[in-house]
């Protein structure tokens, strides 16, 4: 607990250098590969939360999509939500310029959305309209297979470089405060959320709650996403939330937070696990406070 992220834990340094990590994904989800962070669930606190420094990054990865061939449909969707919820958060997170300058020690794990961490989200992003929906409704498509997984190595490293924000701020309550939700294709002895659903389920609106930010980045992102489907929603705000309702509905993933177990009364505990997540809150790209948060959640209840 002293190495894991304040206010949870100490958010304390290593000490020294750590040994040199070699990491092998089995998903196309998380990124861990190519980041510096690792989560957790800290089941007596009812809490997800984790541990983030540069010293967590691994020194190399073996990035091989047959090891994800074997991963059932609901592991895919759910790991693929992930992936887009990176790559999404990173391109609409603060700017870099946004922050004050420090030294290369002082600095965080994210820096806000920057040329590089866009290089790479520009990149996940197609491949994610192009193979997530073949991934998870053909598993055995070996393409399809391929894309995801270099999408989460593209998607890690953007986020890992510029940070995600309300959507993952969300997630770590939802999953931390599980009821009784129990996903197919996972083992069903707990309730559980998966870590990709979770972060799902209040994308849409905590991008319609984005938009004014940067209107310019959230239209970029939906388009690179899904161009034509983008280009059939008429009103602007709503064509980022729109392209990823589709995406969900096609790959048979939960729609809001109602249908993993979640009601309007249940928001203002999800409210104070989200506020503890100002790591994450503060790479917003406009200021969020707890009525923001309150307002975010209860859109993924009514409008889905």
């Amino acid at each position: 607990m002293d190495y894991v992220n304040k206010p949870v834990g100490g958010g304390k340094a290593p000490a020294a250098p750590l040994k040199p990590l070699i990491a092998v994904p089995t998903t196309a989800g998380t990124g861990a590969e190519s980041t510096a962070v690792c989560i957790m669930d800290i089941l007596a606190l009812r809490v997800k939360t984790g541990i983030s420094h540069p010293m967590l990054r691994p020194v190399m990865a073996v990035v091989d999509p047959l090891t994800t061939l074997t991963l059932p449909p609901r592991v895919t969707a759910a790991a693929g939500l992930d992936v887009l919820c990176h790559a999404l958060e990173s391109y609409t997170a603060r700017h870099y310029r946004a922050y004050a300058r420090r030294r290369p020690e002082e600095r965080a794990v994210y820096v806000g959305n920057n040329p590089v961490s866009d290089a790479f989200i520009e990149k996940a992003l197609p491949l994610l309209g192009k193979s997530f929906r073949r991934a998870v409704l053909a598993g055995r498509d070996l393409d399809a297979r391929s894309d995801m997984l270099l999408a989460a190595s593209f998607a890690g490293m953007g986020f890992g470089n510029a940070g995600v924000h309300i959507p993952h701020a969300c997630a770590y309550p939802i999953a931390g405060q599980v009821k009784t939700y129990r996903p197919p294709d996972y083992p069903q002895a707990e309730a559980m959320v998966p870590h990709g659903e979770s972060v799902s389920l209040t994308a849409p609106a905590a991008f319609r709650f984005t938009f004014p930010a940067d209107p310019e980045r959230h239209l970029h992102a939906a388009s690179l996403l899904d161009p034509r489907g983008a280009d059939a929603v008429s009103e602007e705000r709503e064509r980022l939330p729109a392209v990823i309702v589709s995406l969900m509905k096609d790959i048979g993933t939960p729609s809001g937070i109602g249908a993993v177990g979640y009601g309007v009364a249940d928001i203002p505990e999800l409210v104070e696990g989200t506020l503890k997540q100002q790591r994450l809150l503060s790479m917003a790209p406009r200021e969020v406070t707890g009525k923001d948060l309150a307002a975010v959640l209860r859109d993924s209840i009514e409008n889905w």
